[in-house]
């Protein structure tokens, strides 16, 4: 017997696929125009970041829930993520100037931007573990080369090597205690680990959620894990430092709501998940469910 399938609600992810397209575009339009293709590419980015903005706010207010209920879209994402797009946006203004002036404009830096920002959006809505892994490491290996931009000055290369080799042990960390919270719970979803953390918790749970929180604050570098950011932004290019001071601490916001009440974060927006008021047509937001005959005959 084959299972009915699911088909996920494609709306709330709408603003990741098109920065996801559009990094896919870039990449083709600046390996096609070469180093010539400097100043547009940044132009572009621009477009594509603001294009994602407007995604954004046409995402429904309400809490909805896609891909089995590991992204999740509600009214604090949606303000969260307006944030980091429009430092990401700023990044690259302030870069467009400075790297031309520095011999350093080349096509790759707005692409890793973009890619660097699809992983914010993906931490900010995720709702498990996996999903969170995902885009911590897609914001940590593109903001790894754009710390070594300038490859041919030697503060630079040092900064993205130890950002590398730090940020490696950091990611290693969050691994590690996402394997051991899954193991002792069941489960890789952030409500079902609150309501299993809630009752009767082994010292192996207890220990993951300390590896995980460490991982976490490693990548934000908050105190006692920040022995990485001065070398980090002293060596990096002056708009890829003001690009990490501003962007990547936006999606640790959501993370003391996600983490310590997730099973009342439906109280964010009173626990509306109602698909009468989801714009047309219904495939764009609601998930659609198997039919009864589809059912029985499974």
């Amino acid at each position: 017997m084959n299972p009915a399938l699911t088909i996920p609600a494609f709306g709330p992810v709408l603003p990741e696929i098109i920065l996801a397209a559009g990094a896919l575009v870039l990449v083709l339009f600046g390996a096609i125009r070469g180093e010539r293709s400097g100043e547009g590419m940044n132009i572009i980015a621009l477009a594509l970041l603001a294009v994602a903005f407007v995604a954004v706010l046409m995402l429904p207010g309400e809490r909805v829930e896609t891909m089995s209920g590991s992204f999740v879209v509600d009214g604090f994402a949606k303000f969260m993520k307006s944030l980091t797009l429009i430092a990401s946006a700023g990044g690259v203004i302030l870069s467009m100037d400075y790297m031309r002036r520095e011999g350093i404009s080349r096509f790759e830096y707005p692409i890793l931007i973009v890619l660097s920002t699809l992983g914010m959006l993906m931490v900010i809505s995720a709702n498990d573990l996996i999903a969170l892994y995902l885009g911590l490491e897609l914001l940590s290996l593109a903001s790894y080369v754009i710390a070594a931009f300038d490859r041919d000055n030697v503060r630079s290369t040092e900064a993205g090597l130890k950002y590398f080799v730090l940020g490696s042990l950091s990611s290693g960390m969050l691994l590690y205690g996402a394997s051991l919270v899954y193991g002792f719970t069941g489960s890789v979803s952030f409500p079902a680990i609150a309501g299993i953390l809630q009752g009767q918790v082994g010292i192996g749970a207890i220990i993951g959620v300390v590896f995980i929180a460490a991982g976490i604050a490693f990548k934000i570098s908050a105190v006692p894990f920040h022995m990485w950011t001065p070398d980090v932004y002293e060596g990096s290019p002056t708009p890829v430092t003001a690009f990490f001071s501003a962007a990547p601490r936006w999606p640790a916001w959501p993370w003391p709501r996600a983490s310590s009440s997730m099973p009342s974060r439906a109280s964010w927006d009173n626990g509306s998940r109602s698909s009468s008021s989801s714009p047309s047509p219904p495939w764009l937001w609601a998930p659609s469910r198997p039919s009864a005959s589809a059912t029985s005959s499974a």
